[in-house]
């Protein structure tokens, strides 16, 4: 899936003279970008017996097991684009994949290994892990602005949302003495480049994945859809039935330098 790369030209001390004749500003031409599509699936199946009794709390074993993978492939695909993971094509015998954001974001960034390319063909390589720390936070953060991101969001796992919760900028706790609250967390961190709130993300707790912190711009990143969720019934091959739920889609990162990542972090 394809989409154009665009930027505004540099500031400049934009004079004209009065009545002079208007000359044409050259054109750049966008750059093209593309992430490979990735098809997921589940596929439940219920035995006929199953489908046919009453079971508690449900009317159709079928129903909700359709159900329930919907949510899992769901979760699935939340885990599949914040992983380390390039883009590949793909061939007879392996699946195509898409570039999570690991693999997309190159301009800022803050790492003891490589950053990934910053068009979703080449992971991030893992260094020596360290301490996240507010000051590689606000360094990260005041590259993003110096390239013309405007980040609004934290993303981080469960280790190091605690370890942010104890940055400087949050060591004047709130006591609400109505209700008996002590606000001992951060769920929003104001920087002097704007307003971020600090989302925790299960996911990039499992399989190395919390190594990362990410800063997004989140109108910079969506889900783009070749094909949206589909069910689809599947011939039957003897006493049960099998439904396909199925999609197509992939990570559009729409500019990776509004965004950045603090990698090689402490999980533990």
């Amino acid at each position: 899936m394809e989409w154009q790369l665009d930027s505004l030209a540099a500031a400049a001390a934009n004079a004209v003279k009065e009545g002079a004749d208007a000359t044409t500003d050259a054109a750049v031409a966008t750059t093209r970008r593309f992430n490979y599509t990735q098809i997921s699936d589940k596929v439940p199946r219920v035995s006929g017996t199953q489908e046919n009794i009453v079971s508690a709390g449900r009317v159709s074993e079928m129903d909700y097991q359709v159900a329930k993978r919907s949510l899992e492939l769901m979760r699935d695909m939340e885990f599949i684009v914040t992983a380390n993971t390039a883009s590949a094509v793909g061939d007879a015998s392996t699946a195509r994949a898409l570039g999570g954001v690991p693999a997309w974001i190159n301009t800022n960034t803050s790492t003891t290994g490589t950053a990934g390319t910053g068009d979703g063909s080449t992971a991030a390589v893992n260094g020596t892990q360290r301490a996240f720390t507010e000051t590689l936070l606000l360094t990260v953060l005041q590259s993003t602005w110096n390239a013309g991101g405007d980040p609004d969001c934290v993303m981080l796992d469960g280790f190091n949302k605690r370890q942010m919760s104890t940055f400087t900028g949050n060591a004047t706790r709130e006591v609400s003495a109505e209700h008996g609250r002590l606000h001992g967390a951060i769920s929003y961190y104001e920087s002097d480049w704007g307003m971020l709130e600090v989302i925790p993300n299960r996911f990039l707790g499992t399989s190395g994945l919390g190594r990362n912190v990410f800063i997004l711009q989140k109108d910079m990143w969506a889900v783009a859809y070749l094909r949206q969720f589909q069910l689809t019934d599947l011939a039957k091959t003897g006493d049960s039935e099998r439904k396909q739920l199925i999609c197509e889609y992939t990570l559009e990162a729409r500019n990776e330098a509004s965004s950045g990542i603090v990698l090689d972090v402490t999980t533990s």
